[in-house]
This record gives C-alpha cells, sequence and structure tokens, in this order.
C-alpha cells in the first residue's frame, strides 16, 4: 500500500482528484474515493527555462494551494501517478509516494 501526497492549485482540485481515483486511488476496504485534503500556501519561484502554469521566471509566487493525500494499493501506483502527472496543471507537481503497512498486506 502506498499514500499519494501532492499539492494541487485549488482550482485544479477536483480534475485530480477524478483522475486519481479513475485509475483505482483512493480506495479503502468497501469504500472508494477516499482522502484528505487541506489548503495552505506554496510557494515557488520558476527558474530559467521553466514554463510555470502560474507566476512568472524570477519572480517569487506565493498562491493557495490544496494537499491532497490518499491511498493507493501497488497495483495500480503506477497508474495513479502517471493520471496525476496529465491532470495536474503544473510543469513540475511536488508530490511524493509512501509506501506503508496495513493489517491486510503485513
Amino acid at each position: 500500500m502506498y499514500k499519494i501526497i501532492v499539492y494541487v492549485p485549488c482550482e485544479s482540485v477536483d480534475s485530480v482528484k477524478r483522475a486519481l481515483f479513475e485509475s483505482g486511488a483512493g480506495k479503502i476496504g468497501n469504500y472508494e474515493q477516499c482522502c484528505w485534503q487541506s489548503e495552505g500556501i506554496g510557494q515557488f519561484k520558476p527558474g530559467e527555462g521553466s514554463d510555470p502554469f502560474i507566476g512568472v521566471v524570477g519572480k517569487v509566487e506565493q498562491i493557495k494551494e490544496t494537499k491532497l493525500e490518499l491511498v493507493c494499493t501497488e497495483q495500480c501506483i503506477k497508474a495513479a501517478i502517471i493520471s496525476m502527472l496529465v491532470a495536474h496543471p503544473y510543469e513540475q507537481p511536488a508530490y511524493q509516494i509512501i509506501p506503508f503497512l496495513t493489517l491486510e498486506n503485513l
């Protein structure tokens, strides 16, 4: 089992969640489309050679973002990551994939 954590601009949360859910992520037992989301402020400075979705090269940006957290099985992790990256508007999204144990996979 894996936990996917990704930071998404608030206006794109629904499309990124939909892509992750359609790939099979967010299932816990008999429940589907499970996730945790919280809002915060993301900061970044696009560097030379970047093509930012938001902001200008060389200028620090701060925007409202949503942190999405959801689980994913080993069987669908690759599809989930690819789907997330395709749906995400950022050129280089910030995300983490964390393996963890559950009672079912001990």
